[in-house]
This record gives C-alpha cells, sequence and structure tokens, in this order.
C-alpha cells in the first residue's frame, strides 16, 4: 500500500513540474521566474467523529510551486496517527487508526493585491484541493452491548479519495526561510468515510453515513525556498502585484533615460552622436561632431575666423587665422574672393544654385545661454567674419533671426528672441562699424525648435542669411522684459 502511495506522489510531482516547464518554454515575460518552496510539518492530527478525540500526531512534507501573485499549487505528503476515547459521558470507547495521504492543493494568497508594498512579512492564504488517501483502524473498543458489532476489532486499510479544505499564515524570515501556522480538514468519499474512528453514525461498521468523519491536521511549518536567489525570485506570493507593475515602469523609465541621454549636453543624444564628449557649449553638426566650417583644421569654437577658409597657399596658425594671406589687387578682400568663399560652402553642401546667387549661402549660427542674450566672447570671431563679408559686398543686407528654447511663456520667449537678435545688430554696428540699415531683425520665439527637447541649448540661437528685396524688419514686441535685457 505504501509503494502505491509513493507512485502516485511521485506521478503528481511530474505533473506540477511538467506545468511549470510548459510556462517556460512558452517564454512568458510577464512575472520572474521565481523558487520552489519545499516544506516540513508536524503536528495534532484528530478526528471528529462519534468517539471523543485524544492526542494524535502527524509529520508532512509539500512541494509548492507559485503560478503567479494570488495562486500557487502545492503538493502535500502527511502520515500520522489519531486516537480518541470516551462516548455519551463512557469510557468503554476507544480508537487508534493509522492515517497516510497525498493530494495536490490549490492555495490562495489572499494579501497579494498591495500595490505599494513590494514584499511582503506576512503571507495569509487559503487553500481546496483533493487527493487519496488510505487509513487503518489498528484496534478499536465498544462496550459490547450493541448487536453486530464485535466487543474489539480493527479495520483492514483500504484507499480511498477524499476533500482537503485549509487556512494558514506564514511568517517571512529571509529571502530563504519562512515559518507557518496551518491547519487542515479532509472529508473522505465512499463507504468508508465514517470509520475513521471505528464507528459509524448508524452504530455498525461498512455502511455509507450521511456525513463521515473529519480528519484534521493543525500544524506548525518549516518552509524553505529552492533555487539560486541571484536568477531566481523569491516565490510570487511574498511578492505583490505592486512589485511586477513598478518594476516594469522603472525599467521603461530606464530605457527612456538611455535613448535620449545626451552625455556632452550638445544637443545631439548620445545614441546617434559621433563625438559623445565635445566640451560645453560647442557647436556641433546634426551627427554631434564638432563644426569646422571652413576645414582649415581648427574647430569652429577656436577659430577666431571660423567661416574664412584658406586659399591655396595660406596656412592658419591655431586660432585659425591666416598667417600668410595672399594679398588681393589694392588690398582688402575681392568680389571674387567672396565669390570663391561661397562657391567653397556650397560646394562642401553639396548645393547646385547658380554661383552668383548669395542669397541661399550657408551662414553660420550663435548660441546663448539660458534666459540670456548676452553675446559670448567665443562668437566674436564668427560675428568678425559677418562683418567682414558685408564690408566686402557693401550692397548685401544681412537677416538676423533670434530664437530660444520652449521653456517659458509664449510671450516671453518672444521678447527674449528679439532681444538676442538686437544684442547681436549692436555689436555689427558698434564693433564693426556696419551701418543699421543693412540689417534686418525678427524674431521667432520658441518656433522653429532645431531639437525636440526643451530646454535644449541648440534651440537659444541667432541664425543669419543673406536678405533678399521682400526681407523686411519685424517690430519690436511688447511685454515683459526678459531675462537681463536693458530694454523695457
Amino acid at each position: 500500500m505504501k509503494m502505491k502511495i509513493t507512485t502516485i506522489l511521485l506521478g503528481l510531482a511530474l505533473l506540477l513540474c511538467g506545468n511549470v516547464n510548459l510556462q517556460a518554454q512558452n517564454g512568458s515575460n510577464s512575472k520572474p521566474k521565481d523558487m520552489y518552496e519545499f516544506g516540513v510539518s508536524g503536528g495534532y492530527l484528530f478526528v471528529a467523529g462519534e468517539i471523543d478525540p485524544e492526542f494524535g500526531y502527524a509529520y508532512g512534507l509539500h512541494l509548492r510551486k507559485a503560478t503567479d501573485y494570488l495562486f500557487s499549487l502545492r503538493l502535500d505528503l502527511m502520515m500520522g496517527k489519531a486516537n480518541g476515547m470516551g462516548k455519551d459521558g463512557s469510557d468503554a470507547w476507544d480508537f487508534e487508526t493509522n492515517y497516510t495521504s497525498a493530494a495536490v492543493l490549490g492555495v490562495f494568497s489572499l494579501n497579494s493585491v498591495r500595490l505599494d508594498r513590494p514584499k511582503k512579512k506576512v503571507n495569509l492564504y487559503a487553500m481546496i484541493g483533493g487527493g487519496v488517501n488510505f487509513f487503518e483502524v489498528l484496534e478499536y473498543n465498544t462496550p459490547g452491548n450493541i448487536a453486530g458489532i464485535p466487543r474489539t476489532g480493527s479495520i483492514a486499510s483500504e484507499v480511498s479519495p477524499h476533500a482537503t479544505v485549509g487556512a494558514g499564515v506564514s511568517f517571512r524570515l529571509s529571502n530563504k526561510i519562512n515559518v507557518g501556522f496551518e491547519h487542515q480538514s479532509s472529508g473522505l468519499f465512499g463507504n468508508r468515510s465514517d470509520l475513521l474512528d471505528g464507528l459509524n453514525k448508524e452504530g455498525s461498521q461498512g455502511s455509507k453515513s450521511i456525513a463521515g468523519d473529519i480528519l484534521n491536521f493543525t500544524s506548525l511549518q518549516m518552509n524553505f525556498n529552492l533555487g539560486n536567489p541571484a536568477s531566481r525570485s523569491e516565490p510570487l506570493y511574498w511578492g505583490s502585484l505592486g512589485e511586477d507593475i513598478m518594476k516594469n515602469i522603472d525599467d521603461v523609465k530606464k530605457r527612456q533615460d538611455v535613448a535620449l541621454a545626451d552625455t556632452d549636453q550638445d544637443g545631439v543624444i548620445d545614441a546617434i552622436d559621433q563625438e559623445p564628449n565635445t566640451p560645453a557649449d560647442v557647436p556641433v553638426d546634426t551627427k554631434g561632431r564638432t563644426l569646422d566650417s571652413d576645414k582649415d583644421g581648427v574647430a569652429d569654437y577656436k577659430d577666431l575666423e571660423p567661416y574664412y577658409p584658406p586659399r591655396a597657399g595660406e596656412r592658419v596658425n591655431e586660432d585659425g587665422v591666416v598667417i600668410n594671406p595672399i594679398a588681393a589687387p589694392g588690398g582688402g578682400v575681392t568680389e571674387e574672393r567672396v565669390q570663391e568663399m561661397i562657391d567653397e560652402a556650397l560646394s562642401q553642401y553639396g548645393l547646385t544654385e547658380p554661383k552668383n546667387n548669395v542669397a541661399e549661402w550657408f551662414l553660420p549660427m550663435i548660441h546663448f545661454g539660458t534666459d540670456n542674450y548676452t553675446v559670448k566672447y567665443s562668437d566674436y570671431g564668427t560675428l568678425a567674419s559677418l562683418a567682414r563679408m558685408l564690408k566686402a559686398n557693401p550692397d548685401m543686407r544681412l537677416v538676423i533671426t533670434g530664437f530660444t528654447d520652449k521653456t517659458g511663456p509664449e510671450a516671453y520667449n518672444s521678447n527674449l528672441s528679439y532681444q538676442r537678435a538686437d544684442a547681436v545688430a549692436k555689436h555689427l554696428m558698434n564693433q564693426h562699424g556696419i551701418g543699421r540699415s543693412r540689417l534686418v531683425l525678427q524674431y521667432k520665439g520658441q518656433q522653429d525648435a532645431l531639437v525636440p527637447s526643451t530646454s535644449s541649448y541648440m534651440n537659444r540661437r541667432v541664425e543669419f542669411r543673406v536678405a533678399s528685396p521682400t526681407d523686411v524688419e519685424m517690430d519690436r514686441p511688447t511685454g515683459l522684459k526678459p531675462g537681463n535685457s536693458d530694454g523695457y
């Protein structure tokens, strides 16, 4: 008989493990891989029947695996002995019964729905299931005055099905160990359902009763989590739905932070930045590379003449200034040299416009600090190059357009973008003698952002282009004065 119980137990274990492996093969990522729980228990075993129970004992083993945060499957094996004495005030009734069972239980965690607690210290649960058992009444004694019932006797063992319900509470000691207190009640099916104490309600052995004996097992448990903590979490019933939700939210935030990271703060995210360590506030192209507009080998932020490419035979120093200029007839920069510079700029950007059309010539831009319109010293060289171009082309007008980032109110940003354009115009007038009539001021506030980021350095800029006959200056905006304005 014990061999039968062992065979049944192994079969149920294989069924349980097979179900878990099938879930793993399906590749579900909705929950983490967690450990199994192996438990040992011992406690009080008694029969609620016709004869008053006395002290009995039992011990058990179980293997438990969570399917999710609320439900788990448990395989139980229990063995013990129950005793009883006394009936209707008489001590003449007694029995002694051996009991062995195997069962599969569905266990429901009752406190796993909290979203604000990632881990629990106490786990409340209820369970229901069924299995098979065999019991053997080793000896029973009766007063001997009941017709058809021997005064003493025994009932041979036989396999019977049963149903079990129960509840318990366990306390987490560590990520590997917990202790618990639990009670189970089992009712048998069939003709033997009322014979656990050797006597049925009709007063004879072997007949089927309406309500059978109930076997009860109250136990203390010591439970161990099986698995490598480095690769598996604690059983899911020690966690909560909130733990998985918060973990997924954190993962999304981390991926977003990585995807949008801009380590050098140049306005180009690291994912496409080909120079992720450029110095602060250095102009870069759309791939994050330090700009060298005149291709003289000196980066724009170091070049005092960043838009003055050297001609054949000319050399530049570490500041990007030509040290052996080839003089043009009559001195200064000739119209041919300006046209040559334009052609070189157009060829670098693959443009095919007519060579005498300077309206689409690529001109530089300069950048500003947050809520600020003071021209930086590092941009003086850029503005000097623009002034040189204007002086070489006395009929040319220049459109100066201010922009801001997307922080702050729109009206405020319109004022700030105007003040940036105005500050550049004043610099060209005061430092280089450019006439005010040749400068066309425009502003766009936070419109036409170069970078989607709300506060990107790349959006705080002033752009330049050669004015067309139809370009007119925009009226000065009204409203609050921005940043370090000395205006209105």
